[in-house]
């Protein structure tokens, strides 16, 4: 568990849409994993002077805690269901947290613990219900070529889906980023405002990192979240008896194409895509629905 180069840059960049680091919960002890040098540079880009990031990190002592001063913090509290890494806290989170735990937070942060948190819908709920109204919960987490790291790995779907206004939350951001140093950085739409599936399947170990606010206090999943193109598009009669008349026009041509002419239209299709998987950074996502950003 632990923050990236691009993990920790976009953590300072969250300070812009006014997120308060002074009061702290993270999912697990964090640590700054990567090259020290690496990180020695990053901070002196970013304006650190050579004696605040020394007070960051030295070579022996990688835990978050200093950083997180730097931001601001006053209050800093980890969660981990072992003692092995001295966590503030001790608690199993596939349960409920304590009530004095609630509303405690001005962020929590999880950087890829509740992939491996079999009750993942408690473990949400806690992180959820420990940040304060008008707080944020920050979430780094496996989304693409992680098979066999976790129990799950996700996407941007469920997010949108869970921070919403029903739970009291709002995603303010979320970027799709990779593994690699000097990753490129998309902002991902929401499946629910392009009205489609917003999927990709790429070459690359890909990761979310989401910012949600905690607008109003509510109960937290009275009613259970649905995928968004079931609940608002298949669901809905009207559309999907419209979706169907564009299909019954497709199916009066088909009978004219030549079998072996639409086979080999498919198979062109389909190793076109496979070169996308290795040549694009999103393979065959929609660039309409991850478009680039820049952090600086």
């Amino acid at each position: 568990m632990g923050f990236n180069l691009m993990t920790t840059q976009l953590l300072i960049k969250s300070k812009d849409f006014g997120v308060d680091f002074s009061e702290i919960c993270t999912i697990g002890r964090q640590h700054l994993n990567g090259s020290f040098i690496l990180f020695q540079n990053l901070f002196n880009r970013l304006g650190y002077s050579s004696s605040e990031f020394d007070q960051i990190m030295t070579r022996d002592s990688r835990y978050s805690e200093n950083f997180f001063k730097k931001l601001g913090a006053s209050t800093i509290d980890s969660i981990d269901a072992s003692s092995y890494e001295n966590a503030t806290l001790i608690h199993d989170m596939n349960l409920p947290i304590l009530d004095n735990w609630k509303k405690r937070y001005s962020i929590v942060i999880d950087s890829g613990s509740l992939e491996h948190i079999f009750n993942f819908p408690q473990a949400i709920k806690n992180c959820m219900e420990m940040v304060k109204p008008g707080g944020h919960l920050i979430g780094v987490t496996p989304s693409n070529n992680f098979l066999g790291h976790g129990f799950y790995q996700f996407s941007p779907e469920l997010f949108y889906r869970v921070f919403s206004e029903e739970n009291g939350f709002r995603i303010i951001k979320m970027y799709l980023f990779f593994s690699e140093l000097n990753s490129t950085v998309f902002e991902v739409s929401d499946p629910l405002f392009v009205k489609d599936r917003v999927k990709l399947k790429n070459s690359k170990e890909s990761f979310l990192f989401y910012i949600a606010e905690r607008i109003e206090e509510k109960p937290i999943f009275t009613k259970t979240p649905q995928q968004s193109d079931y609940e608002h598009i298949l669901w809905d009669n009207s559309l999907v008896n419209k979706i169907g008349k564009k299909g019954s026009n497709y199916a009066k041509y088909k009978k004219f194409i030549p079998h072996n002419i639409v086979e080999s239209l498919l198979n062109v299709r389909k190793n076109f895509s496979h070169l996308r998987l290795f040549f694009n950074p999103i393979g065959n996502g929609n660039k309409k629905y991850f478009k680039k950003v820049k952090l600086d």
